[in-house]
């Protein structure tokens, strides 16, 4: 039986790794901080097949939680990864979307065919199962739209997370149905034209996410990151056509209901 948790509205983390090791036994804290700092929600994200137990498992104790399932881009296990196979974990109704996939030039080199078809095989799955998809890319934004094109991403929308490409680049995501997530580096200092990017992505389209345990905000930049601190990401800056940061409490049902390609 999950535990149960108030649904006031509140802050949402749509994207953290509470399965990895920095959160061991620390969860009960964890729940604590996000309780004080109004966080109600967060999406436990999938790395790899081994570790998609233990998220699942996050979701099952906690109804606020919900999961994942998927391969990350930056995983070297070549193994092939098998569209049914996903689709048939993703029949768990606490499985919202399919990822973390995508592309990734930046931390792996050499022949990355076996990645962009790893990412081909993550957006056919979503298409089957009508789930959407939770897209990683990092020095490989023009791949990764080609590749969204070309396998009909747009059938099912999802989000860009952690995003640090151009304007352009998370136009043409949006255009596909997209949303477009920021993380802790959006409070960095040296941030300034990310910020810019972030205050042109329209409000509808908008996500904030931690990333746990990475990339912790200002004022908490170099410590293990937590769903309790994604409200320094919501509140560093006001969204374009908004008069303050509280236009930045995002409601559940934009992450946990597919992310909805309605406003």
């Amino acid at each position: 039986m999950s535990e149960k948790t108030s649904p006031a509205p509140g802050w949402v983390d749509s994207h953290c790794h509470l399965d990895f090791p920095e959160f061991d036994g620390k969860m009960d804290e964890v729940r604590q901080e996000m309780r004080a700092n109004g966080v109600t929600h967060a999406l436990c994200i999938s790395v790899n097949y081994a570790g998609f137990p233990k998220v699942l498992a996050l979701a099952e104790a906690y109804d606020n939680f919900f999961a994942t399932v998927g391969v990350h881009p930056d995983h070297e296990d070549r193994t092939e990864v098998d569209p049914l196979r996903l689709v048939e974990l993703a029949r768990h109704p606490r499985i919202v979307a399919i990822g973390e996939t995508g592309l990734d030039y930046y931390r792996v080199s050499g022949d990355l065919e076996w990645q962009r078809e790893r990412f081909r095989a993550h957006i056919r799955a979503a298409r089957e199962c009508r789930k959407p998809l939770v897209i990683h890319t990092r020095q490989a934004a023009e791949d990764t739209l080609a590749i969204m094109r070309e396998e009909g991403a747009a059938e099912v929308g999802g989000v860009m997370h952690c995003f640090t490409e151009s304007r352009a680049v998370a136009d043409a995501a949006i255009a596909l149905g997209f949303h477009i997530s920021f993380s802790g580096i959006v409070t960095f200092k040296n941030a300034g034209a990310l910020k810019d990017v972030a205050r042109a992505i329209p409000l509808e389209r908008l996500l904030v996410e931690t990333d746990s345990p990475y990339l912790a905000p200002v004022p908490h930049r170099g410590k293990t990151n937590q769903p309790a601190l994604v409200r320094y990401v919501a509140g560093k800056w006001p969204a374009s056509g908004a008069s303050s940061s509280a236009s930045w409490r995002l409601p559940p049902r934009k992450v946990f209901s597919g992310f909805s390609k309605e406003p």
